[in-house]
């Protein structure tokens, strides 16, 4: 059975985050009568979603979703569920006892409240993190989990306890397993932030990126923009129970990458510097196999990686000079030692 978009009254955990906050634009653009976000803002930011908001369509709730009464509530009377809310994977690794109370306990906690409410489907978040080191490329969704990642390891979990809701109360849903997202609303400001805006911050002061490894590890970058249209369309079709990859199908170098964003940002002369690779999450190589998501639900990525990367520079340079100007015009809040 195919879902209705328009009229639908959503919750969207994690909606205030990168890929959560696009979700909710384009439930907005499809019509969704009322969508309610919970994010505890240790990733999500309100300006993400400050537009959403002032449609009046919008509730934004600052909660955790370990929190098993403030889930109910927020599912009591809505259609539909889009679960995004996660820890980061360096996160979960510094905080393993903390990924598995948010990611398994607390998606334990959605299933719980969608079944009780009678929810008519949810779409999930997976990552293709579970896949670990390549057995072949591309990646298609029977590639075995070689995961060795405790983020991977809450993700299977996720998809295999959303494939029992489903076996034993029938519950109805999809998954998909992104690759690696890029865009506008990449985390800036937290301790977990993404590559390219460590490399464009370098860039910013005239410094060159660094590159962690030698450079010759691939990923399969994908605009978030493209993810965001994946959840929906996959919402709206008839699909249920199935789990699907999120990618482009193009394999590309961090050298490669390096070089367009290098590009991108007016810097096309800059060299990156090395550093030791890092032990979390050292994949090799990757690169999606999109077949899946496109025969069944009719979604393939629309965006080039030199188009995204050109969106990303504009909105990072948008972001910092309205950043500069705020810290300029604002006084500090106290002066001294002991100022907080």
């Amino acid at each position: 059975m195919s879902i209705e978009l328009s009229g639908a009254r959503v919750l969207v955990t994690g909606g205030a985050g990168f890929i959560g906050s696009y979700i909710v634009d384009q439930l907005l653009e499809s019509g969704a009568e009322h969508i309610a976000i919970v994010d505890d803002f240790v990733r999500g930011r309100h300006e993400n979603v400050a537009d959403a908001v002032g449609t009046g369509r919008v509730e934004v709730v600052e909660g955790d979703i370990r929190d098993t009464a403030l889930v109910d509530r927020l599912t009591a009377g809505r259609d539909l569920v889009f679960h995004q809310a996660a820890l980061r994977i360096t996160q979960s690794a510094e905080e393993p006892v903390r990924a598995v109370q948010v990611m398994v306990n607390g998606t334990q906690n959605i299933l719980e409240a969608a079944r009780k409410h009678g929810i008519k489907k949810i779409a999930a978040a997976s990552t293709a993190s579970v896949y670990g080191d390549p057995s072949y490329l591309p990646m298609d969704e029977q590639h075995p989990f070689n995961n060795r990642t405790l983020y991977g390891a809450a993700k299977i979990a996720n998809e295999q306890i959303l494939r029992a809701y489903n076996e034993m109360y029938g519950l109805q849903y999809v998954m998909f397993r992104p690759f690696n997202v890029y865009g506008p609303r990449m985390d800036v400001f937290g301790a977990y932030t993404e590559v390219m805006i460590r490399w464009l911050e370098r860039l910013g002061r005239g410094e060159p990126p660094v590159i962690f490894g030698d450079g010759l590890q691939t990923m399969d970058f994908i605009y978030v923009e493209d993810v965001a249209e994946a959840y929906l369309k996959a919402m709206a079709s008839d699909v249920s129970d199935e789990v699907f990859n999120c990618g482009t199908g193009v394999e590309t170098s961090l050298l490669e990458l390096c070089k367009q964003l290098c590009i991108a940002a007016g810097h096309p002369d800059i060299e990156p510097t090395f550093a030791p690779a890092r032990a979390v999450n050292n994949v090799r190589r990757r690169q999606a196999c999109t077949r899946l998501a496109r025969e069944r639900v009719g979604w393939e990525a629309r965006t080039s990686l030199a188009e995204g990367l050109q969106r990303l520079v504009r909105w990072h340079r948008d972001l910092m000079a309205s950043t500069a100007s705020t810290s300029v015009s604002t006084p500090p809040a106290g002066s001294g030692p002991s100022a907080s």
